[in-house]
């Protein structure tokens, strides 16, 4: 779960190393200037379209950084990707998690069969911004 008060310290982080006001920045991501208020004052989470935004448009901000602060800010860009990163992106690593996404969304589809209320659809994200969806 996000702690407010730390991802706030990350958004000041990021504006204070670009040195761009919270309405700059908020100009910048195309959000509205309050949304970036709210956040800095601990009021509201980020959403995901919030996120995404900021991790696109400043190539220095990593997306476990600005979560979780884990990783670093800003990036640099003469040493390796993270072991996360190679890991995740080596492709017998994403066959490995393809079988296990179909094996959890059979394993989600059949517990929900014998519950009154059924799925119907599951949509899963990508950090690259596209999706997968799975119909019934």
């Amino acid at each position: 779960m996000i702690n407010n008060t730390e991802f706030a310290l990350r958004l000041k982080k990021i504006m204070d190393f670009y040195q761009l006001s919270a309405s700059a920045f908020a100009d910048k991501i195309n959000v509205q200037r309050s949304s970036i208020s709210h956040l800095l004052s601990g009021r509201n989470k980020p959403s995901l379209d919030f996120v995404l935004k900021t991790v696109n448009e400043f190539d220095e901000v990593e997306l476990y950084w600005i979560l979780n602060g884990k990783g670093v800010f800003p990036k640099d860009k003469n040493s390796p990707p993270s072991q996360i990163s190679s890991q995740t992106n080596h492709p017998k690593n994403i066959n490995i998690q393809k079988k296990k996404i179909k094996q959890d969304l059979t394993d989600v589809i059949s517990t929900s069969s014998s519950i009154s209320k059924s799925i119907e659809r599951i949509v899963i994200f990508y950090k690259n911004g596209t999706f997968k969806e799975y119909i019934k």
